[in-house]
């Protein structure tokens, strides 16, 4: 870990001498590439400069020990030594924490993808719920939703419905939804009062701009067709739906919901980047170690991650096991409380990997 800190400490270096080089060149751009990256590592060096110091003072306080013969000069040495031994261990967790390393797409808004799956109409209208419950979310964290496509059904559910929410931080904390959520109630089209237990799977997908994901425009095929609303009814006289195909991936966007076919083309596009981009990001994950690949720190879908029970007014998360018996607030977006909890998990495992490797 020391070996890190030390590279680290000389990077944090080489950027002020870079930054001087580039303000006698006036190139602004680069300084701002430069500063932006020793802001990032600042408060590591700042913090690793502070456990040097305090190292020298515990080597210089126990020199002192081994020489004193004063009884009195021993005792006041011994317990200095005490202190410094406690500072420098609570620096080194500090040290251990900052060397976790930060999701770089934390801070991207993000599309998040909601499909039925298994219940038919109920596992619809549980994709409806869904949806409320984020967007209710966004709107507690002061963040904007944008609804970009859905498919609904004729009783109020969504066989899919795509949306973008744009705020600060944003994937940072949505990113622990993605997975397959359980709904077990009794439906509304039920008349025997059964349980019926349905899923909806939710994709939280970091949204990515064009530098990142560049797309071949031969590797795209367009399809164009009329918009419907709810139980296929024409909304549209004209052509203005598109449907985008990715030939490499396979990978078909559809969107409906806008007026123009340039404004829907776009959204299309924008989804398709998201999925490119999460496809990728996937390929990465798989390559690293299993002791990086914890499914809480990577977002990924994992069967029944949530479970929304409303006879008993229970929401139970399978992955860190917290149960809440208050599941209307739960479906009114006040979520917090699980998000935080898996936000730690993630952050324990991150941190038993930089112990394991230090």
């Amino acid at each position: 870990m020391l070996e890190k800190l030390a590279d680290i400490e000389r990077r944090y270096d080489e950027l002020e001498r870079l930054m001087a080089d580039a303000a006698a060149a006036g190139d602004y751009n680069l300084i701002k590439t430069y500063a932006q990256e020793r802001a990032e590592i600042q408060p590591l060096v700042e913090t690793y400069r502070t456990f040097k110091d305090i190292e020298s003072q515990l080597a210089d306080t126990r020199t002192l020990l081994e020489e004193e013969t004063n009884e009195e000069m021993r005792e006041l040495a011994q317990e200095e030594i005490a202190r410094l031994e406690a500072r420098r261990a609570e620096l080194e967790e500090q040290l251990k924490k900052l060397l976790v390393p930060k999701d770089p797409r934390d801070e991207r808004d993000v599309i998040v993808e909601i499909r039925a799956a298994e219940g038919g109409e109920e596992a619809a209208l549980f994709a409806a719920d869904l949806y409320r419950m984020y967007t209710r979310y966004a709107e507690n964290h002061g963040w904007s939703t944008e609804l970009l496509s859905s498919n609904e059904t004729g009783i109020g559910g969504f066989k899919e419905v795509i949306f973008e929410i744009k705020g600060r931080g944003a994937y940072s904390r949505l990113k622990y939804e993605s997975g397959v959520h359980r709904v077990q109630r009794i439906p509304i089209t039920e008349a025997s009062g059964r349980i019926h237990t349905s899923t909806a799977t939710v994709a939280v997908l970091p949204e990515a701009d064009e530098v990142e994901v560049k797309i071949n425009p031969d590797d795209l095929r367009f399809d164009y067709f009329r918009s419907s609303g709810a139980g296929g009814q024409n909304v549209q006289k004209n052509s203005t739906a598109v449907r985008v195909t990715h030939i490499p991936t396979g990978i078909v966007v559809a969107c409906q919901d806008e007026r123009s076919q340039v404004q829907n083309r776009l959204r299309a596009l924008s989804i398709l980047r998201a999925r490119l981009f999460a496809l990728e990001q996937q390929k990465q994950f798989e390559a690293m170690d299993s002791a990086r690949r914890a499914q809480v720190g990577r977002g990924e879908r994992a069967e029944k991650i949530r479970t929304y029970n409303f006879p008993q007014n229970r929401v139970t998360d399978h992955r860190i096991g917290l149960t809440s018996y208050r599941l209307e607030s739960f479906l009114n977006g006040e979520i917090d409380e699980f998000i935080d909890e898996l936000a730690t998990q993630d952050q324990v495992e991150k941190l038993q990997t930089v112990e394991h490797e230090a």
